[in-house]
Order: structure tokens, then C-alpha cells, then sequence
């Protein structure tokens, strides 16, 4: 076996055994919580008992027993849940304790792991600025393990962020109703119209990941700063206090708009950086869905 290969599986492995250990104890009953299948599927009829809602009456077992009898339904469970992963150039930046790359990496093994413990099925749509690959829904954990080794090993073609882009792939690759979480930092052309239609056929989720430096420069001289999507280089006086003020002013406003952005979509959504834990975070938006519902 190539060393590369071996290198591959032992990062997979390790990837594997955290996500599924935090599946299985941490979010495998919130995450079925949050995510029920959204059907109902007729399982049998009963008869009335004191308690039961009048609409779910079988009129015509009624009639033929000249006795109340009710429909009972049992929840469709089964869900298929699409991970759109942002591959873009810019997902390869972190400066605190890894890259948004790896951050997006555990985040999509822990939501599949979770996925396939519920009996949904998984899929991915990886993306830059055009769709690079896709993976379709499937079942089971050597599908979850595949999708694991592509999420570090996958080479995008392309550098640039297109989100509008891969949910207009996403929203006509898939036609049946499904749960989506994109991963992304969404510095991206507007996308609002495009995520707006794939909320309406589907429920998508948003969870921004970004790096503390996206936001905020630290006191560093002057310093050559490399655009990972164009490739340019600029240096920066970040010792200038209004250089620093600047930048946090135009990351705050930029926050702030993608906020108004999910709001109108209708879109829940979460932000997780790369200095901390995503556990929380995750909880959190699985907690305010259960709310939901």
C-alpha cells in the first residue's frame, strides 16, 4: 500500500472514531429530534378512544361497523440529508488552531454519522465556484467512510466561491424533499434569490465557518496578505489602527448582511470558527430546531 494511502486511511480512521464517538453520545437523539421525517404514513385503523382527534375518523370503517374508528399513522423516519461543502481556495485558511478545510471535514463526518444512525440516507455536493462533484445519496457506513476520504482528499478544479451556483445544482439534482447543510464561509457573489427556491423545495441549513483573521487583524507590521481565490498579494500596515478599525468595520457589515440574508430566506443557521469547539454551536442549532417544530 503507497504511503499516501496508508497516510489517507489512518486520517480517516482518526476522523471516524471522533465524529462517530460525538455522534453516538452527543447528538445522535437531538439530532433525530431536530430532523424527524416530515410524511405520515397510514399504518392501520383502530377504534375510537376518548382523546382522539375527530379528523382522523375512517368514516367508512365507521360506517361499516356503525362504531367509531380511527386512522393511526406512523411517522415516515426516513430522511435524505444533502451536505453541500464549500472546496473553495479560501476554506483553506485558519490561523487559530486549523484550517475552515478541516473544520468543514469533522463537521460533514459527525452530521453523516448522526444521518446514518437515524436510517437517512447521505449525499454530498462538494462546490467552488462551479459544482466539482457529486456525490448521491446513499446508505450505510462504508458510503459515510467514502464520503470521508474524499472530504480530505478532494482537489478542486477551481479557486473562486460560487454558492448561488451550487444550490442551482443542488436544487435540480435533487427532486425529493431534503434536509441540506452547507458549509461554507459564503464570501460569495449574492445568492439570496437561489437560496430563497431551495428552501421552498427543501430545508436548508447554513453553517458559516470562518477564522478569527477573517475579522479581526492582529498587530503584526506590515504584512504581505495573499488572496487565496485571486492569488494577488497586498501588503498591509496592520500597526495602523485605522487599517485594523477597517477591516473589522467591513467583516462586521459583512456578517450582517449574510444574517439578513438566511433571515429572509428563512434559513436556520449557525457560525463556527476554527479557535473553537463546534459541539456547542451544534447543539444550539439543533436545540432551536426542535423548538421549531
Amino acid at each position: 500500500m503507497a504511503r499516501d494511502t496508508k497516510e489517507l486511511l489512518k486520517k480517516v480512521r482518526k476522523i471516524e472514531i471522533k465524529t462517530k464517538g460525538l455522534s453516538n453520545h452527543l447528538f445522535s437523539g437531538e439530532y433525530h429530534s431536530a430532523f424527524k421525517g416530515r410524511g405520515m404514513a397510514f399504518n392501520e385503523v383502530r377504534e375510537y378512544q376518548p382523546g382522539d382527534e375527530i379528523r382522523t375518523i375512517d368514516w367508512n370503517v365507521t360506517a361499516r361497523f356503525n362504531h367509531p374508528y380511527v386512522k393511526v399513522f406512523d411517522e415516515e423516519r426516513e430522511l435524505t440529508v444533502m451536505l453541500l461543502m464549500d472546496v473553495s481556495a479560501s476554506e483553506n485558511f485558519g490561523t487559530i488552531t486549523q484550517l475552515k478545510q478541516d473544520l468543514a471535514t469533522e463537521l460533514c463526518a459527525v452530521l453523516a454519522f448522526s444521518a446514518i444512525q437515524n436510517n437517512d440516507k447521505v449525499g454530498v455536493i462538494f462546490f467552488s465556484d462551479k459544482m466539482e462533484k457529486f456525490i448521491p445519496p446513499k446508505k450505510g457506513k462504508s458510503h459515510i467512510l467514502m464520503i470521508i476520504r474524499e472530504l480530505i482528499d478532494f482537489k478542486p478544479q477551481n479557486k473562486g466561491t460560487d454558492i448561488g451556483e451550487a444550490l442551482r445544482y443542488f436544487t435540480s439534482a435533487i427532486k425529493k424533499k431534503c434536509t441540506a447543510f452547507i458549509l461554507s464561509d459564503f464570501i460569495s457573489p449574492a445568492f439570496e434569490n437561489e437560496l430563497k427556491l431551495a428552501n421552498k423545495k427543501h430545508d436548508v441549513i447554513a453553517v458559516r465557518l470562518y477564522d478569527k483573521h477573517d475579522e479581526e487583524f492582529p498587530d503584526l507590521g506590515l504584512i504581505p496578505m495573499k488572496d487565496e481565490e485571486s492569488g494577488e498579494l497586498n501588503w498591509v500596515n496592520t500597526s495602523d489602527k485605522k487599517v485594523r478599525t477597517a477591516f473589522k468595520a467591513e467583516a462586521l457589515k459583512r456578517n450582517a448582511l449574510l444574517k439578513e440574508v438566511f433571515t429572509k430566506s428563512g434559513v436556520d443557521f449557525t457560525s463556527i470558527g476554527t479557535h473553537e469547539s463546534y459541539i456547542a454551536p451544534l447543539r444550539t442549532l439543533f436545540k432551536k430546531r426542535e423548538r421549531k417544530r
